[in-house]
């Protein structure tokens, strides 16, 4: 095979609906409320060649394909399979802006790789398993009928999800709720199914003191949780604090969704901070960074776990031996996920999407393993940036 360059890249930006969701509390969280819509705008990266093959990664804030420019000189021009170097000049050109956008470039350059190749991500990485294990992953609480409106209806919830095949299942609470209802929360959903389910909590940083965590965290304790992360409102920065939470409470911690890349990972595994490492593929660097974060954490006997559900975390974890769970979600008992409908050939992520054993499975297609609904995304256009 002759070594394909790449010509182009464009940014495309288009918008969707969802129903029955809105921004609510003071950062405007999006969660259910019946009879409402809420308007999306998604982002797709294409990465064009010489060769006539297009690389696709859909994902991204607007925040992150902002920083995109920044780098796009040292992507044109380039061998399509040059992800490594792309990588460390994308590094190196983002490091005042939080390596964005080059998360997002990697992926579309690992799909392009596997479309030249005639082969799925995962075997690229190493095959190490086809199929893996799903948790249901709550979107956070509201105050509706029939919704996530009290401890009760999240362990209703909980067994629901059990009867459907998961052995898993992820609580996000409320953003504005006493302490008590936390704890409540905790202790009704671990009284429910903790005998039979893998138990996690996340209160995405929503508690405001230490003290408060330990609360919560007593509570878990006491029903034998699985994890529980971004317990507090440092934001999952501190290594300090997070190591005397593992030296007070017993159930591990799972931390750095909001810590961006390798160094930062291992420095704060190195500083004892946590039990679990979390890896983002849109926030760490991609697949690249994602596995290098995923290697390194072996070297030290942890396990990572991929933040949110799409095709580049299951091309991954089957490439992975130290991972547990795929995060499936958000789900709601009356709230669809709120991915733009992009995919075809029978890709989801809803509630449904587990087989009879719980499990989620990667596909043999090349790439990403997905085909993009083209006439979808063209119909819902509203921008585009091409760096040529």
């Amino acid at each position: 095979m002759a070594d394909p360059k790449i010509t182009k890249m464009e940014v495309i930006e288009f918008e969707y609906f969802v129903e029955n969701m809105e921004g609510s509390g003071r950062i405007q969280l999006p969660g259910y409320a019946p009879g409402t819509k809420i308007r999306n705008t998604a982002r797709m990266v294409v990465i064009h060649t010489d060769a006539g093959v297009t690389g696709e990664y859909v994902g991204g804030s607007a925040t992150e394909h902002s920083a995109i420019g920044l780098f796009a000189n040292a992507v044109i021009g380039e061998s399509a399979f040059a992800r490594e170097r792309i990588y460390n000049d994308a590094k190196q050109a983002t490091r005042q802006h939080a390596r964005m956008g080059m998360s997002q470039v990697d992926m579309a350059l690992w799909d392009l790789a596997g479309k030249l190749l005639d082969q799925p991500i995962y075997r690229l990485l190493g095959e190490h398993r086809k199929s893996f294990p799903a948790y249901a992953s709550t979107y956070i609480g509201d105050n509706y009928p029939g919704g996530l409106n009290s401890p009760e209806a999240y362990a209703d919830f909980a067994e629901e999800c059990y009867d459907m095949g998961y052995k898993a299942f992820k609580i996000h609470p409320w953003q504005e709720a006493p302490i008590e209802q936390h704890v409540r929360l905790v202790e009704v959903v671990g009284e429910r199914v903790g005998d039979k389910m893998d138990l996690m909590l996340d209160p995405f940083c929503a508690i405001l003191t230490f003290g408060d965590a330990l609360k919560i965290g007593r509570a878990c304790e006491a029903y034998n949780y699985y994890w529980w992360e971004d317990v507090f409102k440092d934001g999952g920065e501190s290594a300090f604090a997070h190591r005397k939470l593992r030296e007070l409470i017993r159930v591990p911690l799972l931390q750095l969704e909001h810590v961006r890349g390798l160094e930062k990972h291992v420095d704060f595994i190195v500083a004892d901070g946590t039990d679990f490492v979390r890896i983002d593929h849109d926030y760490d660097g991609g697949i690249t960074g994602v596995m290098k974060i995923a290697h390194a954490s072996e070297g030290f006997g942890l396990d990572v776990e991929p933040h949110g559900p799409g095709p580049s975390r299951r091309q991954t974890m089957a490439a992975m031996r130290n991972s547990n769970y795929y995060e499936l979600g958000l789900v709601h008992p009356k709230l669809q996920p709120s991915y733009p409908p992009v995919y075809l050939d029978g890709y989801s992520d809803m509630l449904d999407a587990i087989d009879e054993n719980g499990h989620i499975h990667v596909t043999d297609l090349p790439g990403m393993g997905v085909t993009h609904d083209w006439d979808f995304i063209n119909k819902h256009t509203v921008g585009k940036t091409v760096y040529d």
